[in-house]
This record gives C-alpha cells, sequence and structure tokens, in this order.
C-alpha cells in the first residue's frame, strides 16, 4: 500500500492504518529499536508505543516522507527507553556506532550535544550530499538506523568486513570533512 493511502488512512480513524504501518515499515522499525535498545521485549514495546504515537498525530498531520516520520518516532522513543535502561552491561548497536563517530565529533565532544547544534547537522548533511548514493545508505544505515556490520554488509551484498572498512573510510572522509569546515578533530 503506498504512504498517502495509508496516512489516509489514519485521517478516517481506522485501525487498519497500523496494520498497514506495521505490514509496510514492521520489519525496518523493528531493527532499528533493537538496535538501540537491545532488547526484545523493549523493542515491542516501543514499536507498540510508536503505532500509538503515529495514531494520535495524524492527524493533523500529514508527513511529506512517511517512512522518515515513522522512523524519527521509532527511534525517539527508542532513544527514551535506551537512556532509561542505560546500566545494560553489554553495549549496543547504538553505542557502537555513538563510538565510531565520536572520533569525528573533536576532542570532548559528546556526539548526542554535537548532533543537536543546527550548524553541525548542516555541515554533515551537506558532506552526506556529497557522498555516493551506496556510501550514503551504508553510513546512514549505521549511524541513524543503527544497523549491525552484518545487515549492512547482507544488504549491500559485502561482508562484515568490507563493510566496516568502508565505514571506517566514510568515518575519515568525515572528519576531513569536519576539519574543512573548522570543527576541532
Amino acid at each position: 500500500m503506498e504512504d498517502k493511502d495509508i496516512i489516509a488512512l489514519y485521517w478516517e480513524r481506522s485501525e487498519r492504518a497500523i496494520e498497514e504501518t506495521d505490514i509496510k515499515y514492521g520489519k525496518l522499525c523493528r531493527s532499528l529499536s533493537m538496535g538501540i535498545v537491545d532488547d526484545r521485549r523493549d523493542s515491542e514495546e516501543v514499536i507498540n508505543d510508536s503505532w500509538l504515537a503515529v495514531w494520535n498525530t495524524l492527524p493533523p498531520q500529514w508527513p511529506k516522507f512517511f517512512k522518515a516520520y515513522v522512523c524519527r518516532i521509532v527511534k525517539n522513543l527508542s532513544l527514551k527507553r535506551f537512556t532509561h535502561n542505560h546500566a545494560l552491561k553489554r553495549k549496543c548497536m547504538y553505542e557502537q556506532s555513538l563510538e565510531e563517530l565520536n572520533d569525528c565529533a573533536g576532542r570532548g565532544a559528546a556526539i548526542d550535544d554535537a548532533v543537536m547544534k543546527e550548524d553541525l547537522v548542516k555541515v554533515v548533511n551537506r558532506f552526506l550530499g556529497e557522498l555516493s548514493d551506496n556510501n550514503r545508505d551504508i553510513f546512514l544505515e549505521r549511524y541513524w538506523f543503527a544497523g549491525s556490520l552484518e545487515e549492512i554488509g547482507e544488504r549491500h551484498g559485502i561482508s562484515k568486513k568490507t563493510a566496516s572498512m568502508r565505514l571506517s573510510r566514510i568515518r575519515e572522509q568525515l572528519r576531513k570533512y569536519l576539519r574543512k569546515e573548522g570543527y576541532d578533530i
């Protein structure tokens, strides 16, 4: 079903809207949430809360990019759950991906704080716009969707090691780009 049709179901207050959202984006959203909270039960709870949040915000909103809208809600709720459960002993995908990016943000900068700064977001978006489609997809799958190296490799037909190496090179490019833009690395 097309996104506009799913959104229309929300506007009609049809419960089928949630079912269609789950059919179309459930797997992606569960993967995103699991990469952050690293617990199946918590992830399912986040997904249920996310569907409720989408239900409560449509209407009045009519998002232009429904997939991004849904993923943003899932990610934000997953991050809230992650913060709540931060006492986990084992690092989840989200923590690992943040550690990888911390080196690019500059000495002493917490990436959680830096990402909120509007200027840095614009600089990173410009950087992403200069990457090839494939490299941009790999970067976003790792650092926005918190995908594992195995998942990224499978989706792109490359090995885990190749995915890791490519991400390492992209991070180095980002580090140089940020330095060129005046960020202390």
